[in-house]
């Protein structure tokens, strides 16, 4: 093939990937740097340019799905603000492990599994929930979709009502009217957080859940608050790699052009998709994540580098597969509201 017909194609595949990746980004609050990174690596970019244009690129999804959630109603700014302090002092604290374990020369092996395990006990969890309706149900053109509506004792799940239950001033009002100590909101995001650093990963996959799960946050707030966070984790990450030549603009652009539209689409299903669908979505992508990480794992520790390209197709399939669906589902949701309005106006 000819060098324009190469670019091209590189160029076309940027754009549909980012595309993709911003669906997923603004549906879930999380994906960029899980997905894009990896991809980077496989196509034989440097490490360093992988890094930084993955979170260039992440900064730049994460403002415009961080936009349209504000549109929707779906950040909590006041909580975000929070979530910011304590991931931040839990990631310190998790680099510091990290760093302890390099010394003892256990830091690949314990990291690697720990990331297989979480990714699969997250995803398995977050599944069997919303296969099982625990926590509510609700659509997310219900009634509490918004930060400042109210939410149905129902729809919050048992552990996020056990966390409430701790009334240790001062105490905060936050998305959909919950009740909530500031010290269980600062514990919640220093876990988060410490995992994060000890991982190296954004944490998105972890903090998503957790606003929901152990805070109470309606699932579209959750997202849309986690997006909020992002932005700054990824905005730092990416000048401190620009600073260094990291970021590879001729990378980042086709990327956003894709993902500028992506991104809408995804955070615009989070209002219209069933809570539980956004569930039993995100708890399949990380079940997919988790069985693609632990082939990449074992291609490493055996050094057979089929497993390696394995691990990373599977990353890929179950992010345009999990894309696909949330596009499919937000379709037929809107279809099916249309023809309910036109039956009720005949």
């Amino acid at each position: 093939m000819d060098p324009f017909g190469i670019a091209l194609t590189t160029l076309v595949l940027f754009v549909s990937f980012g595309f993709m990746v911003g669906v997923l980004f603004g549906f879930f609050g999380m994906g960029g740097s899980f997905l894009v990174t990896p991809a980077l690596l496989v196509m034989g970019y440097p490490a360093r340019v992988a890094v930084g244009s993955g979170m260039a690129f992440v900064f730049g999804t994460a403002v415009i799905a961080t936009l349209k959630h504000h549109d929707l109603g779906q950040v909590d700014y006041k909580l975000g603000g929070l979530m910011i302090a304590g991931t931040t002092a839990g990631i310190e604290v998790g680099s510091l492990l990290v760093y302890r374990l390099e010394e003892l020369g256990l830091a690949s092996g314990v990291i690697g599994v720990t990331y297989v395990l979480l990714l699969g006990a997250i995803g398995s969890f977050v599944t069997r929930n919303a296969l099982t309706n625990d926590g509510g149900g609700t659509s997310g053109s219900g009634p509490h979709d918004g930060a400042d509506d109210e939410i149905d004792p129902d729809d919050i799940p048992d552990i996020a009502k056990e966390i409430q239950s701790y009334r240790i001033p001062p105490m905060l009002t936050i998305a959909g009217g919950i009740q909530v100590s500031l010290w269980m909101v600062l514990g919640v995001a220093f876990a988060t957080g410490l995992l994060s650093g000890f991982l190296g990963v954004g944490g998105g996959f972890i903090r998503m859940p957790a606003l929901f799960y152990l805070i109470g946050v309606p699932v579209p707030v959750a997202v849309g608050t986690d997006l909020f966070e992002i932005v700054f984790s990824g905005g730092f990450g990416a000048f401190t790699y620009g600073l260094n030549g990291g970021v590879d603009l001729s990378i980042v652009a086709p990327l956003l052009a894709g993902s500028a539209l992506g991104a809408r689409i995804g955070s615009a299903a989070t209002n219209i998709v069933n809570e539980d669908d956004i569930k039993i979505y995100f708890g399949l992508m990380l079940l997919g994540g988790s069985v693609a990480v632990a082939f990449q794992q074992a291609g490493d520790y055996f050094g057979i580098e089929a497993f390696n390209t394995v691990g990373f197709a599977l990353i890929v399939l179950s992010a345009f597969a999990v894309g696909g669906a949330v596009i499919y589902s937000t379709v037929a949701t809107m279809r099916a509201q249309t023809s309910v309005y036109t039956t009720a106006v005949d």
